[in-house]
C-alpha cells in the first residue's frame, strides 16, 4: 500500500483545527506524512489584524500536536503555489474546508482549479 502524504489547506481561522484533525485522522501508517499549508496572496496584507499572529500561533500548535509541519507561503499565484507544494511533497490527499457554495467538490472553486493541475490526488472536503 502506498504511503499517504496528506496536505491540509488552512486559513488563519481557529476553525481550521477541525481540518487539521481530519487530516491527522486520515493517516493510516507511521510512514504517512501530514502537511499543513497556508498560502497568502502577495496582494493581501499579512498579519494586518491584531489577532492574526495569535491565530497563526494557534495553527502552529495544533499542527505540531498532529505531527505536521505548518508551512506559510506568500505567492503571486495562490493556486500555482499550492499546486507546486503538492507536487514537491508528492501529496496524495488534500483536505479543505467546504466553500460557501456547498460541500461537494464541484462547487469548491479552489479544489476545481487544483484538480486541473494535480493528477491522482484525492480531495477531502470537510
Amino acid at each position: 500500500m502506498q504511503n499517504k502524504n496528506i496536505m491540509v489547506c488552512v486559513t488563519q481561522q481557529r476553525t481550521c483545527e477541525r481540518l487539521i484533525l481530519n487530516g491527522y485522522n486520515n493517516l493510516k501508517s507511521p510512514k504517512d506524512k501530514l502537511y499543513v499549508i497556508h498560502v497568502v496572496s502577495e496582494n493581501d496584507k499579512f498579519l494586518n489584524k491584531s489577532n492574526d499572529g495569535e491565530a497563526l500561533e494557534y495553527l502552529f500548535q495544533v499542527s505540531k500536536k498532529a505531527g505536521a509541519d505548518l508551512t506559510v507561503i506568500r505567492a503571486k499565484e495562490v493556486i500555482k503555489a499550492i499546486g507546486n507544494f503538492a507536487k514537491n511533497k508528492k501529496i496524495t490527499n488534500i483536505v479543505m474546508g467546504a466553500s460557501p457554495n456547498g460541500e461537494d467538490l464541484e462547487s469548491h472553486n479552489l479544489a476545481v482549479k487544483l484538480k486541473k493541475i494535480l493528477n491522482n490526488v484525492e480531495f477531502i472536503i470537510v
